[in-house]
């Protein structure tokens, strides 16, 4: 075999049945050189194609003695209409010890679960594809349709843009923002990244720093209104948008639980990522994305997908795959491996030290934290101990608590679970796989903090934040245990 022929090139296929789908199918392999054989039992039909320079023979596909006629073919496409008939072709196939990798047309899911069963390697329904090519138009339609509306508000804009990323924002967040701020630049438009919170994760500093992404916290900012238009990137995480002034364009890839109206919305729950979202804008408008606005995607998609491991779409992987050569993987690589700072190795130690675990279901206080970003990690990190499938690690800073939690459990959405445990004493956010809470201390306790009660402030969260967590999680708390 000469190098560069695969399989694919070699192969030999038979069309049985060619009404317009077959004789489309048969167009194109023959205009790629295909050695097709056709047959259909319409004579008139067979002499037309011959007539096209295609070899067609007549056979009834539904006698027995059509296998031997295909049995040198390597591939064998099933096409006509008459279902029956190809239910037949594929028997006789099949029952005459024939290998060929054959593919064949359905009419309804019954008879696609016949064929399957008959010994079918691909079964199509038509109307089935009809319908995914409608819907990907429709898509295509509508991605183009909002890029428009995009444009114009962009065009309209007076003054600079503020995009806002959620609280203590992460990967997707800040991608999401620079690549809007990217498309902004495009029509002459400045714009400001501006996030509430901390940046505490190691990692996060890092994808900061190593790409020049310009955050201005929004405390050291002017005020909102001073700005001629307000952006929200991936900001359903923080919960519901809360701002004080209008909001002018909303993009997320989560629901927001209330309905808000701004002038631009483009909200897509069948993604994994706003960074998904913000690719398909990039591509929209036709924009070569610098290199650290294609990297930071990349890094959002790949960190909110767990690296192409939880709840990836279509959608994340061909957006990944755009990004990919725009990408400077040297720096990828060096924003995935920060070293873990002391702080975030002793919150990981106290959390372990301090694990109760009931089921799979695991929480743990960290005790007294200066950087709340590491209750994330540390939830992270315990979500791999064997038969675990929740976790929750909380800690105090100052006078409130902080919470995070984890789960690879598709049966539970543990945003939800946070909101319903701290409904209405504290601010909770976050979807299926990862949410954090906010509690002011006082709401337990009804005590400020000193040095002199800090253990029995430890003592009375602990048990009450365990109680509301496990209760939530429709887990009855026993007597604490550690998992070993």
């Amino acid at each position: 075999m000469s190098a560069g022929v695969t399989i694919s090139s070699m192969s030999t296929y038979a069309i049985l049945g060619c009404g317009s789908v077959g004789h489309a199918v048969a167009e194109e392999l023959a205009e790629e050189g295909k050695d097709v054989l056709i047959l259909d039992k319409d004579e008139s039909r067979v002499e037309a194609l011959r007539d096209q320079d295609l070899n067609a023979q007549t056979t009834d596909i539904s006698d027995p003695e059509v296998a031997d006629v295909v049995g040198d073919r390597d591939v064998v496409l099933i096409l006509a209409s008459d279902v029956e008939a190809n239910k037949a072709a594929v028997s006789a196939i099949r029952e005459r010890g024939g290998d060929q990798f054959i593919v064949v047309r359905a009419s309804d899911p019954v008879s696609e679960d016949e064929l399957d069963t008959l010994g079918a390697d691909v079964v199509i329904n038509p109307s089935e594809v009809i319908a995914d090519s409608a819907l990907r138009s429709l898509e295509s339609g509508e991605l183009e349709y909002k890029a428009r509306q995009l444009a114009e508000l962009l065009e309209a804009s007076e003054g600079t843009l503020a995009i806002l990323t959620h609280d203590n924002p992460d990967p997707d967040s800040i991608a999401s923002a620079a690549a809007l701020q990217a498309i902004a630049a495009e029509y002459d438009v400045e714009a400001d990244i501006l996030y509430d919170g901390d940046m505490g994760h190691q990692e996060n500093r890092a994808f900061v720093n190593l790409l020049g992404i310009d955050l201005t916290p929004l405390s050291e900012a002017p005020d909102l209104s001073a700005y001629g238009a307000v952006a929200l990137v991936d900001h359903m995480k923080s919960g519901e948008p809360d701002i004080g002034t209008e909001v002018d364009i909303f993009i997320d890839h989560f629901e927001p639980d209330e309905g808000i109206d701004p002038a631009f919305i483009d909200v897509r729950p069948n993604v994994s990522s706003t960074s998904t979202i913000l690719t398909k804008y990039i591509q929209e408008f036709n924009i070569s994305p610098s290199e650290a606005v294609a990297t930071a995607l990349l890094y959002g998609i790949r960190a909110e997908t767990l690296d192409f491991k939880r709840e990836t779409t279509p959608a994340d992987l061909t957006a990944a795959a755009y990004l990919y050569p725009f990408a400077d993987h040297d720096t990828l690589e060096q924003v995935e491996s920060p070293s873990m700072s002391p702080e975030t190795l002793d919150v990981l130690a106290e959390a372990i030290q301090n694990r109760d675990v009931q089921g799979s279901h695991l929480v743990s206080n960290a005790g007294f934290i200066r950087d709340r970003d590491a209750l994330g990690q540390a939830a992270q990190h315990l979500l791999n101990l064997e038969g675990v499938t929740t976790t929750a690690v909380f800690g105090i800073v100052d006078n409130n608590i902080y919470l995070s939690a984890r789960s690879k459990d598709i049966r539970m959405n543990i945003g939800n679970v946070l909101q319903d445990a701290f409904e209405g004493i504290g601010d909770a956010g976050g979807h299926s796989t990862q949410g954090d809470v906010e509690i002011p201390l006082g709401i337990f306790t009804g005590i400020e903090t000193s040095d002199d009660n800090r253990d029995t402030l430890l003592q009375l969260t602990e048990e009450a934040v365990r109680r509301k967590l496990f209760q939530a999680m429709g887990v009855e708390s026993t007597e604490s245990g550690n998992g070993n």
